[in-house]
């Protein structure tokens, strides 16, 4: 069957409120890992992981950081009116976007919308703390400004204006929890909805995965020998939104904004046919199997130099027509080596669900996921019909579900 006349309603499962976490655990690596492998399910604890895998296999992880990017404004008759930024309005990368000094147009979900009216100019101060004189420290005010230039754009300018919008959003926003944890974000959150090895300013919402790892685990990985590499995908909230219509066929997948060094590609080449390649979370793997149909396309003469992946391209080829994965991640690597920057970026809009066959990974680690969600539908093409029994287990078994949620370690179908 393909994957346009599914039914998301196939694709469910009941999910009781109170198996949603709403808070993270005191220690990261205390959380659960349901155990995947051969139709056999095992239940663990996340500091396990590298007990759990082979020396010589390689994690994929994703390094992006969640910015603050949830904004609370009021207008003069007290209603209040919420933003989300979702993306740069003009076509740009995420982390120029965040740079920009002054001024800049985002678009994003606005809450309350028919209370602000198009060209409403709305406010928001908070003040930052500067060193002063005799190690004392003042105060300073920090002004943001949103006028809605449409439905889902917003103008932001601020001042001081020599601030760059991620530093704005440090002092005035807050942490974008997703809709499902039913409680105002707190401080804590700025660290647990971030991963140990975030780096790149840019996601509305965490790979959620990868906030179980700790500095020890990590530490144990590399005693053990098991490699790592990153890349980046700015994750966005649509990954963790429901789908809404039946059919996917009428589902328009989000797109994301990617960024992979050679050298992370170098590494997968490396391990491909020698060691298991273990993609932490959703968006590891999404952006790995973006790479291949990168590589496919340039084979045939129909990628640029940017990536661009839509959500059904890999759904229209004949299987007997595409290169294995070696081949196809030569020739991205290959392109990448003429670039100034040795680095692939672009966009994907990548749908992984049953009837797809991954081809740069092994194993996944992933949270649980919500019913009839995009990311179940990966998670399915991924074990196939098995993704029942390993849900059921979660619940029966007293696993914490979602973001904050535990994680599993599930070995591909085979």
């Amino acid at each position: 069957m393909h994957p346009r006349s599914l039914s998301i309603s196939d694709f469910t499962y009941d999910l009781p409120n109170d198996r949603i976490a709403q808070e993270p655990l005191v220690q990261r690596d205390s959380s659960r890992l349901l155990l995947y492998r051969n139709g056999a399910l095992e239940d663990h604890r996340f500091k396990e992981l590298p007990d759990l895998l082979p020396s010589g296999a390689l994690l994929v992880l994703n390094n992006t950081r969640v910015v603050n990017a949830r904004l609370f404004f009021q207008r003069s008759t007290g209603a209040r009116i919420e933003v989300l930024c979702l993306e740069p309005a003009a076509a740009m990368p995420v982390e120029t976007a965040f740079a920009q000094r002054g001024g800049c147009s985002w678009n994003g979900f606005v809450g309350n919308a028919k209370r602000w009216k198009e060209g409403e100019v709305l406010e928001l101060q908070a003040l930052r703390t500067l060193p002063g004189d005799d190690d004392r420290t003042s105060a300073s005010p920090v002004v943001l400004k949103a006028e809605r230039e449409g439905e889902e754009r917003i103008r932001f300018t601020w001042q001081p204006r020599e601030l760059t919008f991620a530093e704005v959003l440090e002092q005035v926003g807050h942490v974008p929890l997703p809709p499902y944890m039913k409680r105002p974000d707190e401080a804590s959150d700025k660290d647990r909805y971030n991963t140990v090895f975030a780096k790149h300013e840019g996601s509305v919402a965490a790979p959620t995965a990868s906030l179980h790892f700790s500095p020890e685990v990590l530490v144990r990985l590399d005693t053990k020998g098991i490699e790592r590499t990153e890349l980046t995908l700015h994750v966005g909230a649509g990954t963790f939104l429901p789908v809404k219509s039946d059919r996917m066929a009428d589902h328009a997948m989000h797109g994301e904004q990617v960024r992979v060094p050679l050298a992370s590609l170098e590494r997968v080449l490396d391990r491909l046919g020698k060691g298991p390649v273990v993609a932490v979370g959703t968006t590891a793997l999404r952006t790995l199997e973006s790479v291949y149909w990168h590589g496919v396309m340039l084979l045939q003469g129909r990628a640029g130099a940017e990536m661009a992946i839509g959500q059904w391209e890999p759904y229209d080829h004949a299987e007997a027509d595409l290169p294995d994965a070696r081949r196809a991640l030569e020739a991205v690597i290959e392109q990448m080596k003429q670039g100034p920057e040795q680095r692939l970026v672009g966009r994907t809009e990548l749908l992984i669900a049953p009837g797809y066959q991954v081809r740069m990974a092994d194993a996944l680690v992933t949270n649980f996921h919500q019913p009839q969600s995009t990311l179940l539908l990966l998670v399915a093409a991924f074990i196939g019909p098995d993704w029942r029994r390993v849900y059921q287990h979660a619940l029966d078994q007293g696993y914490r579900f979602l973001s904050y949620g535990d994680g599993s370690l599930l070995w591909k179908r085979t």
